[in-house]
């Protein structure tokens, strides 16, 4: 009876010292999965969609079995726990979980947010991208034409109050401030024409380094201007309410620097 006792608490203890050791490797492999999809798609090696389609769910997974293996590891070797394993076993599921958490979240998100990537304060004549076209032709961008009334219906039950903004400064005051607001976000210009009052930017995501356009129009407005914004992705159907908030942000930018 001891002997079958002391028998079986060995393999236990062989079993769970695999576990712990398998369990890390698996949640670097996850993370290193994780990671490998923006590095792809800023390098140009892999598509985003290789990314968000195959490699996060894999990142996904092997960030789960890590934690398993881990949780496994320690409840066969009970009776043999230490510093050292249990050090094992916290870092996997730290890694693991990490690793597991951001393509959870960005599944969660989906399921928020509408189908469209396009959001202007002038649906029926939105500011139109023309300098950056070619920038989005080389990056084999989607078509830089306002998708039309299925795109504004969207807009306005999703992110309702996105409107022009009417200032009674004058158009040439106006296109100087935001410019200077545009510059303030962190985008890069792409052009400016304060004859015609249009400016022309693009701003990338921090993870995955998407690259969206933006387009600004300031226009002579009965005692003032009137600015209208353009926010529109390159890639992509979805945008996870970015390019509403990055419209909404420059408003609020452009307001609070004309009370300035």
């Amino acid at each position: 009876m001891g002997a079958e006792t002391t028998g079986a608490t060995g393999a236990g203890s062989r079993l769970s010292l695999w576990l712990l050791r398998a369990a890390p490797v698996i949640a670097a492999a996850a993370l290193i999965v994780l990671i490998a999809g923006p590095l792809g798609w800023r390098s140009g090696l892999l598509h985003y969609r290789t990314a968000f389609f195959w490699l996060m769910p894999a990142a996904f997974y092997a960030g789960l079995a890590a934690c398993a293996a881990a949780v496994a590891g320690l409840a066969f070797g009970l009776q043999q726990l230490n510093r050292r394993r249990i050090a094992r076993a916290a870092a996997a599921v730290a890694i693991g979980m990490a690793a597991a958490y951001f393509p959870w979240h960005a599944q969660q998100m989906r399921g928020k947010y509408p189908p469209i990537h396009d959001i202007t304060t002038d649906p029926q004549d939105p500011p139109k991208l023309i300098a950056v076209l070619p920038l989005r032709a080389a990056e084999g961008a989607a078509p830089a034409d306002y998708p039309g009334a299925a795109t504004a219906a969207l807009q306005a039950k999703f992110y309702p109050g996105i409107e022009p903004l009417l200032t009674s400064v004058p158009p040439a005051q106006e296109f100087e401030r935001a410019l200077v607001t545009a510059r303030r976000m962190g985008w890069t210009i792409v052009a400016s024409d304060a004859a015609a009052g249009h400016i022309e930017a693009y701003d990338r995501s921090f993870w995955f380094g998407f690259t969206d356009d933006v387009a600004i129009r300031v226009a002579a407005e009965e005692g003032g201007s009137r600015v209208d914004v353009r926010s529109v992705s390159r890639q992509g159907r979805g945008d996870f309410g970015v390019n509403a908030r990055r419209v909404r942000a420059y408003l609020a930018a452009l307001r609070a620097a004309g009370t300035s």
